[in-house]
C-alpha cells in the first residue's frame, strides 16, 4: 500500500508543476503484444536470455551516445552510460510505463540515496524491470531506478550493462557490439 500511495503523491504533484504535453524528442513505442499480464512471471526465467551477438547502431546526440533499448515491451533511447550504477529513468516514463500496464505496483521495491555526477545526493525509487532488450538480447528482471525529475535522462547502466558481459564499441561506425 505504501507504494500507491507514494506513487500517487509523486503522480499528483508532478502535475501540480508541469503541464501534460510531452516533452518532444522522446519516442515511445508499444509492442504489439501485451505485457500487462507479464509482471513477475520471469522470475523462474535465466537472468538473461540471447541469440548470439548483436550489433546494435548507436546516435551521437550532444556529445553522447544512444541506443534503442525495449523496457518491459517499450521502445525507448537510452544513453550508454559505464559510470552509471543503474539503468536510470525518469518521473515522466515511470508514469507512462505504469499508465500502460507495464510497471506495476509490486515492481516498486523501495527508496535509495544515489550521488549523481555533480556530487549532489538524492533520492531515487527503486523498481524491477521485467524485461530490458537490446537487440536479441533479453535481460530479466533488472533493478532500475527512477530520478524522481521529470526531465532525467535515460541511462543505461550497470545494473544492466555487467549482465550483457563482452560488449565493444567502434566509433568510426557508430555501432556497439554485445557478444
Amino acid at each position: 500500500m505504501n507504494k500507491i500511495f507514494f506513487f500517487s503523491i509523486i503522480f499528483s504533484l508532478s502535475f501540480t508543476f508541469i503541464s501534460c504535453e510531452r516533452k518532444s524528442g522522446r519516442n515511445y513505442s508499444k509492442s504489439g503484444t501485451t505485457s500487462t499480464n507479464v509482471h513477475r512471471q520471469n522470475n523462474n526465467r535465466p537472468n538473461s536470455s540471447s541469440k548470439g551477438k548483436t550489433t546494435i547502431k548507436m546516435t551521437k546526440k550532444g556529445g553522447v551516445y544512444e541506443i534503442p533499448c525495449k523496457i518491459n515491451g517499450t521502445q525507448m533511447n537510452f544513453i550508454f552510460d559505464t559510470g552509471a550504477s543503474d539503468i536510470t529513468i525518469s518521473l515522466t516514463e515511470a508514469m507512462f510505463l505504469y499508465k500502460q500496464g507495464t510497471l506495476t505496483d509490486d515492481d516498486f521495491l523501495g527508496t535509495q540515496q544515489y550521488q549523481i555526477a555533480n556530487g549532489a545526493i538524492e533520492e531515487g525509487t527503486v523498481i524491477n524491470l521485467n524485461t530490458v532488450e537490446i537487440g536479441n538480447r533479453t535481460l530479466h528482471n533488472v533493478q532500475a531506478s527512477i530520478v524522481h525529475n521529470m526531465k532525467a535522462p535515460l541511462l543505461l547502466g550497470q545494473s544492466a550493462l555487467r549482465k550483457y558481459g563482452k560488449i565493444s564499441i567502434d566509433y568510426n561506425k557508430n555501432e556497439i557490439t554485445f557478444e
